[in-house]
């Protein structure tokens, strides 16, 4: 390792300097994380009084760390863009976990039990690229070299669909924070269900690294709640304590006990200096001994060796410049040419994870077989479902519905025929179980006593409940659902958003679709949610019109692999409509001829979802026996629909047939298809739902007064 050795001028106003950069690590720096390069003097770093050693540091546990902290800031450098300040000062914690703790292997990053990390604070993505590429990952040089380019795989934020060894979508600070609990319950709960005495075959951990701006979040609160009552104890993040935020101090705004916030919330926590390998080592040892989740709050200093920045502001989400990084490595004494140097010693002592994960897995390997062979029903299942195979028999099992129910109610019995096919299928509501019918009657439910349990209670917390079913899909192995009404989808948007983007199959069951929902009236009174999620790319929303597409629209979501489905369901009982050959049903067309025109040659076509389309069924018969000849469109999903070759998009819609669609929401986006539009586009209103439809004129009457106005 070469340095230039040369004093670096860090003479800075005290009462600036303090001002601005509160978040400094305060103290001497510790020998594991010694800067290397400088005279042996007292200087100023970040505003505080640091000693520096004068001696240059070899030791291959400073130059793995440092070897990191030159690649995220050449990485940010070259991009003229990022975030360089949480890899260089959480560099030593990182090192800590991914050499000591961390149980993987890079050259099968989908290895079934493998220990999750999640980069919560995920604008510090330099981080993570830099630990897969020196870790053995498929991410080479090059790869970071194109950090932040386009089509790279290195995104400004990690995307598990791009980056081998990414586990989830992460940058909207919270995300990797609250979906980190479905993964955690997804291992709890594999190990309850599969593992046998002698047999412990499910057993890994999830950690973590969240900031600040994570903790603010209000997901995060609602998850770590969560967690702390299901006691996941295989839960563990490390806090990258460093007191700075995007605009300053977090002093002007961050300023609660974290530790005793979490300790109400049940969690195991430890205070440690995050800049001490050794103490973030004792710690991750300690967390990993508790069963209750673990938070570990690391003090550290962000931008960490930079002389000119450390500890401000200034690090956080910009380059450091060309002249701080010369003077940053020549600080840390890391060798200044080329750009993205790897000293062979380092990539040794990190590559060695390649040799360790690989031994690990065929242990493991070994360790199934021998599981497999002693309980072979249950090794087969497992090995399936681990497989993404869910098998036939449920399909078998979908039920035909004929009565003229809820399709809330609809889902309930959907629920109910197909729960024992699928072993692992686990969700619940947010507090509301009783009126959206998501609960597996079969099961217990998964609490700390019973973590078999498929049902679990989310508690009023919405948007930490879509997270986790995220978590617990992404897991593998295990497929979430949560469930609440249509309206609160604005409590858990971007979680919802964030399984579309992550190509995440989560399946939402949400209800009282509309304002037939009645008297709760337009608090609850969803209007523009359904246009709002159609247009959502790779998003699969759902609003069917009887039980038998409810039942179609349950096999549709269990068999999407990389599409998020949202079934909105009513409240109000539905008349059956539709083909009870729910295998095969037309809905997964998203649109089809519910109702053919009289000849074949419709003169007006009606087009309705959900409970709009009985009104569209009757107004058809009202107009044919005025020999208007009426065709009945269901279109339940757009995204379906969307999907079809052109010529069966315009075999149900043809191009100049008058069109007029029927649905209780905002008529935005309906002109793509609709020559006129019945719907809503304001609040609703406190009313019986007969009469708050009636309102709005969502009867028969009405869609044939408005259908011959387009004649």
């Amino acid at each position: 390792m070469v340095s230039a050795r040369r004093p670096l001028s860090l003479d800075q106003s005290r009462s600036k300097q303090d001002a601005n950069n509160k978040g400094a690590h305060a103290g001497k720096i510790p020998v594991h994380a010694q800067w290397t390069g400088l005279e042996a003097n007292s200087v100023r770093v970040g505003g505080y009084p640091e000693q520096v050693s004068a001696t240059i540091s070899t030791d291959i546990q400073t130059l793995c760390i440092n070897t990191i902290r030159g690649l995220a800031m050449d990485g940010v450098q070259k991009a003229n863009s990022g975030h360089p300040g949480l890899p260089m000062g959480c560099a030593p914690m990182a090192y800590a976990l991914w050499t000591k703790h961390l149980k993987h292997n890079p050259k099968n990053p989908a290895w079934f039990d493998r220990d999750r990390f999640i980069l919560s604070a995920g604008h510090g993505s330099m981080l993570l690229y830099s630990l897969l590429h020196l870790t053995g990952y498929d991410l080479g040089i090059e790869d970071l070299k194109q950090f932040r380019q386009l089509n790279s795989r290195t995104p400004g934020h990690p995307e598990n669909h791009l980056t081998p060894g990414v586990e989830m979508a992460t940058g909207p600070l919270g995300q990797g924070f609250a979906t980190s609990v479905g993964f955690a319950i997804a291992e709890k709960f594999l190990a309850a269900s599969y593992n046998k005495p002698g047999y412990e075959i499910i057993d890994h951990f999830t950690y973590g690294i969240c900031s600040d701006g994570d903790l603010m979040e209000g997901v995060t609160s609602e998850a770590a709640s969560l967690a702390g009552h299901l006691k996941l104890g295989k839960l563990i993040f490390l806090y990258d304590d460093n007191k700075i935020s995007i605009d300053g101090s977090t002093e002007i705004t961050f300023t609660e006990n974290v530790e005793a916030r979490f300790k109400a919330y049940g969690w195991h926590t430890q205070r440690i200096d995050g800049m001490d390998v050794e103490a973030v080592d004792q710690a991750l040892d300690a967390a990993k001994a508790d069963d209750r989740p673990s938070l570990i709050l690391a003090r550290t200093t962000i931008g960490y060796g930079s002389p000119n920045k450390a500890g401000t502001s200034k690090v956080h989400g910009a380059a450091l410049g060309s002249d701080e990084v010369k003077l940053t490595k020549e600080a840390l004494g890391i060798q200044l040419e080329p750009e993205f140097y790897v000293p062979d010693d380092a990539l040794v002592k990190f590559r060695s994870a390649v040799g360790k994960g690989e031994k690990a897995e065929s242990e493991w390997s070994q360790r199934f077989d021998a599981y497999a062979s002693a309980y072979p029903q249950e090794g087969a299942k497992l090995k399936s479902l681990i497989a993404g195979d869910l098998g036939t028999e449920w399909l078998d099992a979908l039920p035909k519905i004929t009565e003229t129910i809820a399709t809330r109610k609809s889902g309930e019995k959907v629920l109910e025929a197909i729960q024992d096919y699928l072993p692992t299928l686990i969700g619940g509501a947010a507090d509301l179980v009783e009126s959206t019918f998501t609960h597996q009657k079969n099961s217990p439910d998964f609490q700390p006593e019973t973590p078999n349990g498929k049902n679990i209670n989310f508690g009023v917390r919405e948007h930490a409940m879509v997270a986790a079913a995220n978590g617990i899909t992404l897991h593998g192995g295990t497929r979430g659902f949560g469930s609440s009404f249509f309206i609160f989808t604005d409590y858990c948007r971007p979680s919802i958003r964030l399984a579309a983007l992550m190509e995440c199959p989560t399946i939402l069951v949400f209800t009282h679709d509309s304002i037939g929902l009645g008297e709760d009236g337009p608090t609850h009174q969803p209007i523009e949610h359904l246009a709002s999620f159609r247009a959502m790319p790779n998003f699969n929303l759902i609003r069917p019109c009887d039980g038998n597409e409810t039942s179609s629209a349950w096999k549709v979501a269990l068999q999407s692999t990389k599409t998020p489905t949202l079934l909105v369901l009513s409240r109000q009982n539905l008349p059956a409509l539709t083909s009870e050959d729910v295998k095969n049903h037309p809905l997964e067309k998203g649109a089809y001829i519910l109702k053919e025109a009289a000849g074949g040659s419709p003169r007006i076509i009606l087009v309705g979802t959900g409970s709009e389309v009985q009104h569209c069924w009757k107004a058809a018969v009202t107009l044919e026996s005025e020999g208007i000849s009426t065709r009945v469109v269901s279109m339940p999903s757009w995204h379906l629909f969307e999907q079809q070759s052109e010529s069966y998009r315009n075999s149900v819609l043809p191009k100049g047939t008058p069109t007029l669609s029927v649905e209780a929401g905002s008529v935005f986006g309906w002109t793509k298809y609709a020559t006129d539009s019945i719907g809503i586009d304001r609040f609703g209103v406190s009313a019986p739902s007969a009469v708050a439809m009636a309102e709005f004129g969502f009867t028969p009457e009405n869609v044939v007064a408005r259908a011959k106005k387009l004649l």
